[in-house]
């Protein structure tokens, strides 16, 4: 089964670290994975298109969107064992991916991401549209 985040992803903390933060068990960090998928699906769904996102593999798939999924699925690895190893610099990354998928839900960080296209093929559809005028004159002369 071919999924977004790899094994080699997590080079950051090494495969054995990865091992042990995982319990030996690679199903443990693939639900962590999941559950970090739909997490950083819930910031980006409302602009972005995450089914390509996610769909994408290989060099194909954005490379921090790929580090802020480590991060968090290896915070919700850590978050579920009793002595909590490391749990740190995990919350510490957790934090920093959060702010960051709050950043680009706000506009303020925009990553290379595919936007849905609408049903007639319009592009970015949907981006919503800020318009306004300034504030009304009420000068008395």
């Amino acid at each position: 089964m071919v999924t977004f985040i790899t094994q080699e992803d997590y080079i950051m903390i090494g495969e054995s670290a990865l091992s042990i933060v995982q319990s030996s068990d690679s199903l443990n960090r693939e639900n962590a994975e999941k559950e970090a998928i739909e997490e950083v699906s819930g910031y980006l769904r409302p602009r972005y298109d995450t089914k390509a996102i996610f769909a994408a593999v290989g060099d194909d798939r954005n490379k921090v969107i790929v580090m802020r999924c480590c991060d968090i699925a290896l915070y919700h690895l850590v978050s579920s064992r009793n002595q909590r190893q490391g749990m740190e610099i995990r919350k510490e990354r957790y934090e920093r991916a959060v702010k960051w998928l709050e950043d680009v839900q706000k506009g303020r960080v925009s990553p290379d991401l595919p936007t849905p296209t609408g049903p007639d093929g319009e592009e970015d559809y949907l981006n919503p549209i800020k318009f306004g005028s300034e504030r009304r004159n009420t000068y008395d002369w």
